[in-house]
């Protein structure tokens, strides 16, 4: 085996060791249960090791792999794996509250937003990931992850103040 492999096979591993509870948090948005983010978790990597020959370097490893378990966190969704371009299933990732029920009004706020500002709003603040890697992740411009970032928060502001304003007149 050509030591770029070895290489990349032990770069998978560290990203895998120092990034696990991220790739966590944001497949449980997606997924729904704990097992099931798990598992996408799991299968993600996976994937990842099986094609580290496919990677090309054009952008970051770690953009790479998140790309390859969202995508399995979103076929652990559906029940089967899917092989569309990434810019038909990003817009269809349904990321939520994993607990839910902890802040309804939330939750249903954020199942409003629009599913790409969703995607870009759990990668900032379930994932905690920067604005740069959000945008290869999401292959769209740093300007654009920001604009949907500063969108999203207006809209969860305006949804949760209407929420708390109308709840103040039935008082």
């Amino acid at each position: 085996m050509p030591v770029q492999l070895e290489e990349l096979e032990e770069e998978l591993e560290r990203l895998y060791r120092d990034c696990y509870p991220a790739f966590l948090a944001l497949a449980l948005a997606v997924v729904g249960n704990r097992e099931g983010a798990h598992d996408a978790v799991q299968e993600g990597f996976a994937r990842a090791l099986r094609h580290r020959c496919s990677f090309r370097g054009e952008s970051s490893l770690e953009a790479w792999v998140w790309r390859i378990v969202l995508r399995a966190a979103l076929d652990t969704h559906r029940g089967h794996p899917q092989e569309e371009p990434l810019q038909v299933w990003r817009d269809e990732i349904q990321a939520a509250l994993p607990y839910p029920e902890r802040d309804p009004e939330l939750a249903s706020a954020l199942r409003r937003l629009p599913p790409r500002r969703r995607l870009i709003l759990f990668l900032r603040y379930f994932a905690d990931l920067s604005y740069e890697k959000i945008a290869q992740i999401c292959e769209v411009s740093v300007g654009t992850v920001s604009a949907s970032l500063v969108q999203a928060r207006s809209e969860l502001l305006a949804a949760l103040t209407t929420k708390e304003t109308d709840d103040e007149r039935r008082v």
